[in-house]
């Protein structure tokens, strides 16, 4: 079973992720591709570095992220230029890595965590879709406490992707992380035990 794993910004996608691993799933991350995408000799990296200009690397050509960050997250056309290179790439690999698993493990729960799942219109590659959940107020909290940023380019950040209460209604699951770890895993276990008996 193919699900998409999303939520917004500092809801604690990759907790739920790395609980979802510990109970069986097979996890496809689009943060760990968009950074393996960028490695030095990827394409993709050349053509970042060629819009982008060389402020956006460090002296040994790697991607420095947060100088591109700075100009992304402060500026909508050049965040739609980022993307337009990188997602193609994330999602060429992440496709042929979900037909891998499938291949190996078919009876598997294969679980792709994608920030931006309802942002790139990808809802229909996913049998379900699970988010995980916590109130505006608690992700600006984490996300300037967990980035070291001012509660100013937090709420940027957060406003740029889909409402967290939209993705929520239009979830088929969701976990609220916005308690204990433990009761997060609890969530996560009975999500499992439901998508087995599908």
């Amino acid at each position: 079973m193919l699900i998409g794993l999303t939520g917004g910004i500092a809801s604690g996608k990759s907790t739920v992720s790395r609980l979802l691993v510990k109970h069986g799933a097979l996890l496809v991350d689009a943060d760990q591709v968009a950074r393996d995408i960028v490695e030095l000799g990827q394409p993709a990296l050349k053509e970042l570095s060629s819009f982008f200009g060389q402020a956006v690397l460090h002296e040994d050509g790697s991607l420095n992220r947060a100088a591109l960050g700075a100009i992304v997250f402060s500026d909508k056309d050049k965040l739609v230029k980022l993307e337009s290179i990188t997602h193609p790439a994330i999602r060429t690999r992440m496709l042929s890595m979900i037909k891998q698993y499938q291949e190996k493990q078919p009876n598997a729960i294969i679980v792709a965590d994608i920030p931006l799942l309802y942002e790139t219109k990808q809802i229909h590659l996913y049998e379900a879709i699970v988010v995980v959940y916590v109130p505006r107020e608690l992700q600006i909290e984490r996300l300037v406490a967990r980035n070291n940023v001012t509660l100013d380019a937090a709420i940027s950040r957060i406003d740029i992707q889909m409402d967290i209460e939209q993705k929520r209604a239009q979830a088929d699951y969701v976990i609220d992380n916005s308690g204990s770890l433990e009761q997060t895993e609890k969530q996560v276990v009975e999500l499992i035990q439901r998508l087995v008996s599908v």
